[in-house]
């Protein structure tokens, strides 16, 4: 017979299992009364001693389940502690001390204070399985909170909260990012960057409302541009980009979902939903999963542009040593097309993991008894979420980035108008600008020389920043678009050269040795709502 241990095993389930089956044969034997010779030889067959197996029987009496049997391991019980209470103290003390701070130390060098502490008081110093067993008997949470380690706070933070919605565009997420692919020039072919785009998602359908893909990074107007598509009917924007799927999706939304950046929480965006009606809820700072839909669609998405040439991928690693800049291949225009196809195409008839359905057959089970707000005016919708700012009204015109603009409509305001106008304008062409009139309604006003080519904001700036280098104090509007149409050209220039260049070099005849002879051969839809007055140039600001 075996010697007695001093503690039971703990098996693992196949040895619970033997053990389990062991005792149950035992039992059925014996009802009655156990003998000690049959103890003794269900013993030597499990592999312990006889005080071990009355133990294992007691335990299995009162649960009659393997899982009774799995018993505790060998040693000391969990939580034994063997330490003079002196130096038990002195070492939680050390670890509060030097560990549970904000800088964050390494518990090696901590540990290296314990032991020091402890041979200054004359005491062996204790092992680093013993030091450690002292840090890990310190709550968890309280151990991230003291260090301020986020991560783990978040990790072990609760979620249960979410936004759930009953009917169609009653809650719809936006939110930006950087897509994971590199586009090409259109003329030169040569990679110029990672494109953004502004995705907005229905939560209940998890259909994609719209999208807006652009070079430039995230502002009002990208989210503009991105409420346009999703509003609106999506027919004639498929036919220009001859994408032949079904994309139902369009009116108002109930509310909008987003998160706290800049562009979502600027004035002019928090009035034009206002306008029309749309509440605005924002995600409460430092809990993301108040946006996991959208969260989740973007992922959706940028797994789907992996398979493009010129990918990023999602980090580094993943990259390896694939050379995005020299695969890249797909234009901006091209990146729009495909990933309208994705959408429409691929993401809305899947069957989508959280319903369980595709996207669009759950859009079309409520679309029939949904009633959808539509804007009364497309392009006053669209101006609503332009950027704006403030000016006076001169004789000659609004002076708005060193730039004059008039529309005959302000004659009847010029002397009228007290204070500022408020202006809307599109940084992406400064050709013209929408001005509030004081009687409320906006008119549109272009340049007073209509020769002027329409130029981007930023090119406005670059012109502005050429001449305060040349020593220009007094900017001269003129000289604004000529230093821009010479820049441009100095741009297009190179770009020429340089494709040209590559198609020289792409042609030069391959080097052979010398032994081997031969060789081998914008736009927006202007259109009033029925009803409007035929010819009018204004519109109300509601």
């Amino acid at each position: 017979m075996m010697a007695e241990a001093s503690a039971e095993d703990r098996p693992g389930w196949a040895e619970a299992c033997r053990r389990e089956a062991a005792i149950r044969g035992l039992l059925d034997r014996h009802p009655e009364r156990l003998k000690m010779a049959a103890v003794d030889d269900v013993a030597w067959e499990l592999g312990v001693s006889r005080a071990t197996l009355y133990r294992l029987i007691g335990r299995y009496r009162a649960t009659r389940t393997v899982e009774g049997l799995c018993g505790p391991g060998r040693g000391r019980p969990e939580g034994t502690r063997v330490l003079d209470k002196a130096k038990d103290r002195l070492i939680r003390e050390i670890i509060e001390r030097e560990y549970l701070k904000p800088t964050r130390p390494p518990f090696l060098r901590v540990f290296e204070h314990i032991r020091i502490a402890c041979r200054r008081h004359g005491w062996s110093a204790p092992s680093w399985r013993t030091a450690k067993s002292r840090l890990l008997s310190i709550d968890q949470r309280v151990r991230a909170v003291r260090r301020g380690d986020a991560t783990a706070i978040s990790a072990m933070t609760p979620t249960p909260g979410e936004y759930v919605a009953t009917r169609p565009l009653e809650i719809v997420q936006i939110d930006h990012t950087q897509v994971d692919v590199i586009v090409v020039d259109e003329q030169s072919r040569a990679p110029i960057r990672r494109p953004w785009i502004t995705l907005a998602m229905d939560v209940l359908t998890r259909m994609v409302a719209g999208f807006y893909l652009s070079l430039d990074a995230p502002c009002r107007v990208s989210i503009g541009l991105c409420l346009l598509h999703a509003v609106y009917d999506k027919t004639s924007w498929m036919a220009e980009r001859d994408i032949d799927a079904p994309w139902p999706v369009g009116g108002l939304p109930e509310a909008l979902h987003a998160d706290n950046g800049p562009d979502f929480r600027s004035r002019a965006f928090e009035r034009a939903c206002r306008n029309y009606g749309i509440q605005l809820i924002w995600r409460p700072p430092g809990q993301p999963h108040f946006g996991g839909h959208i969260e989740r669609l973007i992922g959706t998405q940028m797994g789907a542009v992996h398979l493009l040439p010129g990918t990023t991928f999602s980090n580094p690693n993943e990259r390896g040593g694939y050379q995005s800049s020299h695969a890249a291949r797909m234009t901006l225009r091209e990146l729009e097309r495909w990933i309208g196809w994705e959408i429409a195409g691929h993401y809305h008839q899947r069957v989508h993991r959280g319903l369980h359905r595709p996207p669009i057959a759950v859009w079309r089970e409520y679309e029939e008894r949904s009633n959808f707000r539509m804007p009364v005016d497309r392009l006053q919708f669209w101006v609503s979420f332009l950027p704006e700012e403030e000016r006076m009204l001169r004789r000659d015109g609004i002076h708005f980035y060193n730039i004059r603009y008039w529309s005959d409509a302000l004659a009847a305001d010029v002397g009228h108008a007290k204070g500022k106008l408020l202006i809307k304008y599109d940084p992406r062409d400064l050709s013209r600008i929408f001005v509030r009139r004081p009687s409320g309604r906006f008119v549109e006003a272009r340049y007073r020389d209509l020769s002027w080519p329409a130029i981007t904001l930023a090119e406005q700036n670059a012109a502005v920043r050429q001449l305060k280098a040349q020593g220009r104090h007094e900017i001269d509007e003129a000289m604004i678009f000529t230093t821009t149409i010479r820049q441009r050209e100095i741009e297009d220039n190179a770009r020429r050269q340089t494709a040209a260049a590559r198609r020289r070099r792409e042609q030069r005849p391959l080097s052979l040795p010398a032994d081997k002879k031969g060789g081998n051969l914008k736009g927006i839809d202007s259109r009033k709502a029925s009803g409007a007055e035929e010819g009018s140039e204004t519109w109300r600001d509601h």
